[in-house]
């Protein structure tokens, strides 16, 4: 049985950082893409980043280049999303995911298992 364990999330204020840990059991870890989804209330859940099996590819929405950083850790299961720089529109629930490992372009509908979420709110 598949389990992905997110943590880290919070309330923080403009400007701070949070780091994402994603917790995976269940699964040959270092052969999937894996991923960071969030969704806010009332939108669309949206790609944050993904990264290749091999941890040499990544992929970052628009909106979070350059703050954000994907990193995995496959000696123990688990993948991180550093984030600087928060911004108010990057409050969300965050979703760790698990994709086919062809790519690094993860849309919802290529996800193979979702975790359950940890939200995070950015107060101004």
């Amino acid at each position: 049985q598949v389990q992905l364990e997110e943590s880290g999330g919070g309330l923080v204020q403009v400007g701070a950082s949070l780091r994402l840990t994603c917790a995976a059991s269940g699964l040959a870890f270092n052969a999937y893409t894996m991923a960071w989804f969030r969704q806010a209330a009332g939108k669309d859940r949206e790609l944050v980043a993904a990264i290749s099996w091999h941890g040499t590819t990544t992929r970052y929405a628009p909106p979070v280049k350059g703050r954000f950083t994907i990193s995995r850790d496959d000696s123990k299961n688990t993948v991180f999303l550093q984030m600087n720089g928060l911004k108010p529109e990057d409050t969300a629930t965050y979703y760790c995911a698990v994709s086919s490992p062809d790519t690094v372009v993860v849309t919802p509908s290529r996800v193979l298992y979702w975790g359950l979420g940890t939200q995070v709110a950015v107060s101004s």
